[in-house]
């Protein structure tokens, strides 16, 4: 494995940033992502914090990144400050070689000495406890619809740092901006073309090789991300 240095993101890096999360997430969850727009949204938001946010570069290409930004939880109220991180992308063909615990390890040491008391986040829940995550719902904490599920994690920053922090949770207004289909689309125009599909199974997706881009009957043509792997 090539040498994997976790930096702060520079202007130069922004588009290489974005087409690398468009490449994580498309077709993931759906037909194409919305995912490379919130990068280019978010670095612009007043909430987004740069000082702890971090991109992964292997040999002069960005693999990975994790964005962070403010959020609240609202009590009635009272307003507690917390974080949140998203997206935490990384490139299909760097996957599964740890990019995406170290851009997370890295970030929690930076949030932690900063101060801040937690974080709250929308992920994968077969991935993130490992780290240390657990499900709101211990901390008494829902979604902005009152909602605890698997996919809702916390992590505490500081001893007892979720002491006092109750309620709904939500995420900086930039996160709801960014789910026009038109305003995708336009944006997406500016990097290489890769088909939307929808999909009953994302099983190939699980061996990150690239995507898919026909599907006839039973038979699926992979377009492989690169000829050769990290």
């Amino acid at each position: 494995m090539n040498k994997i240095i976790i930096r702060k993101e520079q202007i130069k890096d922004y588009r290489e940033t974005e087409l690398m999360t468009m490449r994580a997430f498309w077709n993931i969850h759906g037909p194409g992502c919305n995912e490379h727009l919130l990068v280019h949204k978010l670095r612009t938001a007043k909430e987004y914090l740069p000082d702890i946010s971090r991109v992964a570069e292997s040999d002069g290409k960005i693999v990975g990144t994790i964005m962070y930004s403010k959020s609240r939880v609202y009590d009635k109220d009272t307003v507690h400050d917390v974080i949140t991180f998203g997206p935490l992308a990384v490139d299909p063909m760097a996957q599964s070689l740890g990019v995406g615990g170290m851009l997370l390890k890295e970030t929690l040491k930076l949030a932690k000495d900063a101060g801040y008391p937690g974080i709250c986040i929308f992920g994968e829940p077969e991935y993130y406890p490992k780290y240390g995550f657990v499900t709101c719902d211990h901390y008494g904490i829902t979604d902005a619809n009152g909602n605890n599920f698997d996919a809702f994690m916390a992590y505490e920053l500081q001893e007892n740092g979720f002491s006092g922090i109750r309620g709904k949770f939500k995420e900086a207004d930039i996160f709801e901006t960014c789910e026009n289909e038109e305003e995708i689309e336009e944006f997406t125009k500016q990097f290489p073309r890769y088909e939307k599909l929808k999909l009953d199974c994302q099983w190939l997706h699980k061996e990150k090789l690239g995507c898919i881009s026909r599907v006839e009957n039973s038979s699926y043509t992979i377009q492989f991300w690169e000829k050769k792997p990290f």
